[in-house]
């Protein structure tokens, strides 16, 4: 609405006007000032100054703030779920390539049972279903589909939540091949670099079906592990001599063999997506800028023989891989197994950490929310997935507040600098939790490092810009804000070497072989370059610093 004031208008009035057009610019002021993490101030750069006039110029608009942001660099995105991050179009295509059925009641992939003698093969696919190549000739079904494999149109009912569509999607385009990893990693790179992107840590589960064979055989105590026992963290005696034994036994069972076979199935992957990609190549992609790292997913919801031993393969091959930058758990979090066997699966990783310190942890902990599970449930999870789980970044982190002692669990964070990955549209729809009940503004107002990352961009049908430019509208997030979310992505990454920054999650001095010389400068001298050199992770920081260079530059 356009007002126009006349120089006679009463004071009053003025009074009225002037509180009522700047109450969303004070409210969001104090918003952030009130949530900023407790660092020392740092004045702005002449650059920076231009760009903060940019983006709060943008910010009176959310379309104008999405299209600023989209140019923004973000660094990295640190938990994206492979599969959760392609979208649902993809998996049409590839279900039609593998020659898989629909069945029109579920609207979800089967493969058929039999096929004809002709070549190629057609699949056979019973009464009532319908190839997946149908869809392409049928609206009706495509969007159908496109429905059924993400959140898109979906509306709570009767028994059906948010969670359970989430969850239900992946059950439901599963049977489409692994042969296509190689291409949804190209999905994923292309749109990252369409975002000024530049490093992927992106979770995935290698093969891991001998493993499943060889736990078959081995005996397991079938009661939980009661969470208010051992509650210490302490692991020692015959709870470690078990999975001590325990361990040995899957390996002179042949569990290391499958090592072999998880980095073969990387090998293909990332050859088939460099290949998509040109990479190498003068016609190389932009997608090849895009480093891609794995982190192990190891899938908690089953009998803890088959977790410990899948942690156990997890372990070996990010021991030996350096594309696999470390581990993390996944499956949904309120489960009866994830949760009855939350303190067990802690102290598998307890005692794993102790046989292979130098394996990164990362960790689902915290995505409940209250009603999901009894309240006790929400008392202790990140709490021993720092203590016990050795975690070195939390996922999610949503029940925080309702942690035993929640302010001396902020300030442990805060002080051993771990890090929260935020998923804001995750939580929204999967747990129902936003602002203001969303725990972003106490992270920060602890001084708790944390960054925007997607979790499940296809499912959600979101990107890394949509995440940013929610938290800059719900949480009054300032430019300067969504910097040091871009920064500290990469402080936390698992790449290895020494950071860029002289202190954790201080980004106003570098180390002194960079120090004296414009950040981000495209010819560092030669002792920093030898320090860029010698650590991936400053060297994509130094790629950060060198894109905001660009991009400041470019505002007007």
């Amino acid at each position: 609405m356009l007002f126009r004031l006349r120089g006679n208008t009463p004071a009053f009035l003025l009074l009225i006007f002037y509180f009522v057009v700047t109450a969303p610019e004070r409210v969001s002021a104090q918003l952030s000032a009130s949530t900023a993490p407790k660092a020392t101030v740092q004045v702005p750069t002449t650059r920076e100054q231009r760009a903060i006039k940019a983006f709060n110029t943008a910010k009176q608009n959310p379309l104008l703030l999405n299209a600023f942001i989209a140019r923004m660099p973000k660094g990295a995105d640190l938990h994206m779920h492979l599969t959760g991050a392609v979208y649902a179009e993809t998996f049409i295509k590839n279900g039609a390539a593998d020659l898989l059925c629909v069945d029109p009641a579920t609207h979800s992939f089967f493969k058929p049972t039999a096929t004809t003698r002709s070549i190629p093969p057609q699949p056979v696919c019973g009464d009532g279903n319908v190839r997946a190549e149908s869809a392409f000739h049928d609206q009706k079904l495509y969007d159908s589909l496109v429905d059924s494999f993400s959140m898109r149109a979906f509306v709570p009912s009767a028994g059906i939540s948010g969670h359970d569509q989430f969850f239900a999607t992946f059950r439901r385009f599963d049977s489409v091949s692994s042969s296509h990893i190689g291409e949804w990693l190209d999905e994923v790179a292309s749109r990252a670099a369409a975002q000024n992107e530049q490093y992927l840590e992106v979770m995935e589960t290698p093969i891991f079906s001998d493993v499943t064979k060889i736990v078959s055989h081995i005996d397991w105590p079938s009661t939980p592990v009661d969470p208010a026992q051992n509650r210490t963290g302490d692991a020692t005696g015959t709870n470690r001599q078990d999975l001590s034994h325990l361990r040995d036994t899957l390996l002179s069972s042949g569990l290391r063999d499958e090592v072999a076979v998880d980095r073969k199935e990387l090998d293909d992957a990332l050859d088939t997506r460099n290949n998509i990609e040109n990479c190498g190549q003068p016609s190389a992609r932009s997608a090849c800028s895009v480093k891609i790292r794995f982190l192990y997913q190891v899938l908690r919801a089953f009998p803890p023989q088959q977790v410990f031993a899948h942690m156990l393969l997890a372990f070996e091959v990010a021991s030996v891989d350096p594309r696999v930058v470390g581990i993390n758990l996944v499956q949904p979090e309120d489960g009866y197994l994830s949760m009855s066997e939350y303190h067990r699966q802690m102290l598998m990783l307890d005692y794993l950490h102790s046989v292979y310190p130098h394996v990164h942890i990362a960790l689902h902990a915290g995505e409940i929310a209250l009603g999901l599970v009894p309240p006790d449930g929400l008392r202790f999870h990140i709490r021993e997935a720092v203590d016990l789980g050795h975690a070195e970044r939390i996922g999610h982190g949503v029940d925080v507040m309702y942690e035993n002692e929640p302010q001396a669990l902020l300030t442990e964070l805060a002080d051993r600098h771990i890090m929260v990955e935020i998923n804001l549209t995750s939580n929204d729809v999967i747990l129902g939790v936003s602002a203001p009940w969303h725990p972003l503004p106490n992270y920060r107002a602890a001084g708790v490092p944390v960054a925007l990352s997607t979790d499940d961009e296809g499912v959600s049908r979101i990107d890394l810009t949509h995440e940013y430019t929610r938290a800059a509208l719900e949480f009054g997030l300032s430019y300067l804000d969504l910097k040091s979310s871009a920064r500290t992505g990469l402080e936390h990454s698992f790449l290895p070497g020494a950071s860029l920054w002289q202190q954790p999650d201080k980004f106003t001095q570098t180390v002194s072989a960079c120090s004296g010389q414009p950040l981000g400068s495209a010819n560092p001298n030669p002792k920093c370059l030898s320090f860029l050199q010698s650590s991936e992770k400053a060297a994509q920081q130094w790629e950060l610093e060198h894109r905001y260079d660009l991009f400041e530059s470019s505002l007007q």
